[in-house]
């Protein structure tokens, strides 16, 4: 075994058993502290862990939890015909976007008193301690997008501070991550991970800018599956970054069936209000291939 291959092989599993213990327990006690908070008593509210360390596809450096608690009182929807349509009862009910952030603050703030950062625009951070990984907690609410046919996409509407929004679709998500996971013999959440401690490293070594973990799975994501079952690890690696490289070269392609997906598939990978761009891949990739020694 070449030293690429040991190292890249040792980048393929999950976090360590210690830190999932962390996990859990950070997760467990956010549930508790919106179910014993009064307010909340015979809300129709659901919390989830989203993200990656729901899709374990999460790794050390990148530990954190995310955690949603959405609120089904009320329904956001679009329609795919007349644009965008908020519901009635999400403003004329009890549960606007503001009420739900101000007593989810509170009932975090007392579980968790002086270790809740509420600064942020969208989530609330609580920061780790000995016995617990840092968290976000983020306030949402029931979505559905309606289609011309008359059916619909359910997920989640997440409303900012200053009243903007966005729009998550993490079932979605679990539910491809998995499915790609299969089809890929469980490689695919391996190469994601290993994609993940390749970035992490890189940065500790000052060989590049950090990289969003989501953005590095949903590119990891676009390859096709045939890449994850190489017979080794490097040969992977080396087909992931070959395939995002040529991927991504030019601009964005002008057919809906060209366009890259985030993991959901229900949004692309690239557009206006991304935190990222094409140009990013392709300077990741680039990097990798260089700092894992690839031949040119």
């Amino acid at each position: 075994m070449t030293a690429l291959e040991d190292k890249l092989s040792g980048w393929t599993g999950p976090s360590s058993t210690t830190e999932q213990e962390k996990q859990e327990r950070t997760e467990r006690m956010i549930r508790e502290a919106v179910k014993e908070h009064p307010a909340f008593d015979g809300v129709d509210l659901d919390i989830y862990a989203k993200g990656s360390y729901a899709n374990n596809t999460n790794v050390k450096a990148d530990s954190d939890v995310d955690i949603a608690v959405q609120c089904g009182e009320c329904v956001y929807w679009d329609e795919a015909t007349k644009g965008s349509h908020p519901s009635n009862s999400a403003y004329e009910g009890i549960w606007t976007p503001a009420k739900l952030r101000c007593e989810l603050e509170a009932s975090l703030k007392k579980k968790f008193p002086g270790q809740v950062d509420s600064s942020g625009s969208t989530a609330f951070r609580i920061h780790s301690s000995t016995a617990r990984v840092d968290a976000d907690v983020v306030p949402c609410f029931d979505y559905r997008y309606y289609f011309s046919s008359g059916s619909y996409r359910e997920g989640a509407r997440v409303f900012k501070k200053d009243g903007t929004f966005l729009t998550n679709y993490p079932q979605q998500q679990l539910d491809n991550g998995r499915a790609k996971n299969r089809r890929t013999n469980q490689y695919y959440k391996k190469a994601a991970r290993i994609m993940k401690r390749t970035e992490n490293a890189m940065v500790v070594a000052g060989k590049h800018r950090e990289v969003p973990s989501f953005f590095v799975e949903c590119l990891v994501y676009n390859c096709p599956d045939s890449v994850f079952l190489e017979p080794t690890w490097t040969e992977t690696i080396r087909g992931v970054i070959v395939h995002l490289w040529n991927g991504l070269e030019g601009s964005e392609p002008s057919a809906e069936s060209e366009r890259w997906l985030e993991v959901s598939e229900c949004k692309y990978l690239f557009h206006g209000a991304q935190a990222w761009t094409r140009q990013d891949g392709r300077d990741f990739t680039k990097a990798a291939w260089n700092y894992l020694g690839y031949a040119s």
